[in-house]
């Protein structure tokens, strides 16, 4: 039970359900409470690998919280989410924006190297000791604190418009939803993140690593 535990968190279920659920699975097995914690959470409608670490492994977890990422990202052109996903309120701007393939690989490779990045407001980021989500939810103002973050690399997979599929090798702390974002904001038609998927978290793959399977 002490052990490093890969998970594939599906949409729609948080981090901490994850947690959860494994640490029910592992105590009924081991017929006691077994401590289980995460090394890094993943947004409700994101899927992916996930790193989760038992028993006393969890003494280890703060070795695996600060690697870098792989994510594969929809993004909708011309239109905003006041989350940066599918979970705000939705506004379209542009049904169908006419942007060339070329352009928005030129805007992306501005963003290759360090940046100045803002995390969003609906994030789990602790603002004076409170998530920043839940003060946004009571309708309080939340300043978010910039931060500097790296993009390895920045590729587009696939391009229809308004659907626009890249991955991103990113550093620790890069939010995608914020780098969507600010990649609308630069091609002038407002953009946001409507899937997300995390496929690798430094050396760890998700379609080669060991998965547990939580029920369904």
């Amino acid at each position: 039970m002490d052990e490093v535990i890969f998970v594939d968190k599906p949409a729609g279920m948080t981090s901490f359900g994850a947690v959860a659920r494994v640490r029910r699975i592992l105590s009924e097995r081991a017929g006691r409470k077994i401590k289980v914690g995460h090394t890094g959470t993943l947004d409700p409608f994101a899927t992916g690998l996930l790193i989760l670490m038992a028993g006393k492994a969890t003494k280890r977890a703060m070795s695996f919280t600060k690697l870098d990422k792989v994510y594969e990202a929809t993004i909708r052109l011309g239109a905003t989410s006041s989350t940066g996903d599918p979970e705000g309120e939705i506004i379209v701007q542009q049904a169908n924006p006419r942007l060339e393939l070329a352009q928005i690989e030129r805007i992306l490779a501005d963003f290759v190297g360090k940046i100045e990045q803002t995390p969003p407001v609906f994030s789990a980021i602790k603002i004076d000791g409170q998530r920043a989500y839940k003060l946004a939810r009571a309708g309080k103002s939340v300043n978010m604190p910039t931060r500097t973050v790296e993009i390895y690399a920045l590729d587009v997979l696939d391009y229809h418009s308004p659907e626009l599929k890249i991955r991103a090798h990113v550093s620790s702390g890069t939010y995608i939803r914020s780098l969507a974002e600010d990649i609308g904001r630069k091609l002038g038609c407002g953009a946001y993140c409507t899937a997300l998927r995390r496929t690798r978290i430094a050396d760890y793959d998700v379609d080669k690593v060991p998965l547990f399977r939580l029920p369904d």
